[in-house]
């Protein structure tokens, strides 16, 4: 399994370093984080001592349950999924960086935890590029008035964007959903908002990671790819 494991990741890290340099990128600057949803504690285990140590996750409960087992390993978490309002107590000096903020009853939650606790917390905006109507975000429209709204707060750190491509059986028909998303975080990058910077772009899953990196992904976020389907 560990063998396996091993392999897989030096394949995915390799396309990416391909990626990257065939758009004369660096293949150092991307960041790879492992999607352990519904994996066990081995598979964690496995992973960490591979060498990954951004680790994602899409459930609070998750978050809740494993904290203390990655954080132990010296890694960190990253929550990717849909973030209910009510879990945001429970999650927010767990992780990292939320890669979804999709909606201002979020942000004012967040924001509200975070001055109780007096830090800041850092997050990415989740752009429905595609406007699927199965996923969450904001319209790429909506960005700029959002951020305008919410970059008034210290304790609300805007670090980048994130989006999810339809799933394609071409990965190359993805291309224009990463190219949009990177376009739309240089127009933000020129407006100079306050406690806003577009530091990452998180975008490509298993599927479409390589197809993200020549676009301009910083962070991709590989679960089946490096792990094998779920059993």
């Amino acid at each position: 399994m560990m063998t396996d494991l091993k392999k897989n990741i030096e394949l995915v890290r390799d396309k990416i370093k391909k990626a990257a340099l065939k758009a004369n990128r660096n293949p150092d600057h991307i960041k790879l984080i492992s999607v352990t949803k519904t994996r066990t504690d081995q598979e964690i285990k496995n992973v960490i001592k591979a060498g990954l140590n951004q680790l994602g996750e899409n459930r609070a409960q998750e978050v809740q349950e494993k904290f203390d087992l990655i954080s132990n390993l010296g890694a960190d978490i990253h929550f990717i999924g849909h973030l209910q309002s009510n879990k945001v107590k429970y999650i927010l000096d767990k992780v990292k960086l939320i890669h979804s903020l999709d909606r201002m009853s979020l942000a004012e939650t967040l924001i509200k935890e975070a001055e109780k606790r007096n830090i800041t917390v850092d997050v990415l905006v989740q752009v429905n590029v595609a406007e699927e109507s199965s996923k969450f975000g904001l319209k790429s429209d909506q960005v700029v008035p959002f951020l305008k709204e919410v970059a008034s707060s210290k304790h609300l750190q805007v670090k980048g964007l994130m989006t999810m491509a339809p799933f394609e059986t071409e990965p190359e028909r993805t291309r224009p959903v990463f190219k949009e998303l990177r376009e739309l975080s240089e127009e933000i990058s020129h407006l100079n908002f306050k406690n806003v910077e577009m530091k990452f772009l998180s975008m490509g899953m298993s599927n479409d990671y390589e197809i993200a990196v020549e676009e301009g992904a910083n962070m991709v976020r590989v679960g089946t790819s490096i792990f094998g389907e779920r059993q």
